[in-house]
């Protein structure tokens, strides 16, 4: 029995002793990683519409084609010249507020005392443009000036209007006279902030407009396909202009070119394009812009039935 009993005690012994963990082995020692800048996010004006500042970025520097200035009212002095891109054609005047067309509740002879039913462009089915409804520009009349058939522009071409933070794209739709620049329709006004009433509406400055070459649609009431269109060419027009931008800096060119104050040096027709009174989008033949071809046919005279936003007649 003691001996059992000794045994016991022992075994009991190596039971109750305390048993030591051997101790955890050291962590692993990182190096730290050397910080991972994340990509830039996409801007959102690279894939989204095209903001009014880019487009304003695009047209900052002025290269006249046209031969002399517009003026901005009947009597004004000629301050404003058309100026070339690539692709695409610009000015910055004032806006006046155009009402011709279909009549409509807001675009009438009472409403407009100097209205008129005719414009020089027709929708693809016949029908008069609604001017209430339908953003478009007005061209100045082909002359000694700017012949704009000459630069792929005309009837439906396809326009960017800007003015401060908004963008409006719009078609060609009249013509009005020969030396006077800076009007749009009742639809574009509106769209824009810019009061639109045909005779007390309009801004006095602020306005540029933007004209792709050879953008024409067939069918000028085609509102969707004019911003569509009018999207993508304003997105290839910023972009390629900052990329031609990248490559005057990567040369050291500073790429400076002529203001839209400096006057124009002559007849400044752009590379590769017709000089002279050659017809390039198939609108209707305007001589010496004594009169506007009409789109049925029939001449309408520029007389003074054309009015600017004072409510005075002028030459049309």
């Amino acid at each position: 029995m003691r001996a059992k009993s000794l045994t016991l005690v022992a075994a009991s012994s190596v039971l109750l002793a305390p048993t030591t963990l051997p101790a955890p082995a050291p962590a692993p020692t990182v190096s730290p990683r050397p910080r991972q800048e994340s990509a830039p996010a996409a801007r959102s004006d690279d894939t989204g519409p095209v903001r009014a500042a880019d487009l304003l970025a695009a047209v900052r520097q002025c290269r006249p084609i046209s031969r002399g200035r517009y003026r901005l009212d009947a009597g004004a002095p000629p301050t404003v010249p058309v100026c070339g891109l690539d692709d695409a054609v610009f000015w910055k005047a004032d806006m006046d507020i155009d009402c011709d067309g279909r009549p409509t509740a807001r675009c009438n002879h009472r409403t407009d005392p100097h209205f008129s039913p005719a414009t020089a462009y027709r929708q693809s089915d016949g029908r008069r443009l609604d001017a209430e409804r339908l953003p478009y520009v007005v061209l100045p009349a082909a002359s000694r000036i700017w012949d704009h058939r000459a630069h792929g522009v005309g009837g439906g071409s396809v326009a960017a209007i800007v003015y401060r933070d908004r963008v409006e794209y719009a078609v060609v739709g009249d013509i009005g006279p020969r030396e006077i620049i800076g009007e749009a329709s009742y639809a574009a006004a509106r769209n824009l902030g810019i009061p639109a009433h045909p005779s007390t509406g309009g801004v006095s400055s602020g306005v540029t407009y933007i004209v792709f070459k050879n953008s024409r649609l067939d069918a000028i009431e085609d509102r969707a396909a004019a911003v569509a269109l009018g999207e993508r060419l304003a997105r290839r027009l910023v972009d390629g202009q900052a990329a031609r931008e990248s490559d005057e800096a990567a040369r050291g060119d500073d790429g400076a070119t002529r203001g839209s104050d400096e006057p124009a040096r002559g007849p400044a027709q752009e590379k590769g394009e017709p000089a002279g009174e050659s017809r390039g989008t198939g609108e209707p033949a305007q001589g010496n812009g004594d009169s506007v071809r009409e789109s049925d046919g029939t001449a309408r005279k520029d007389g003074p039935a054309a009015r600017k936003r004072d409510g005075t007649a002028r030459e049309r």
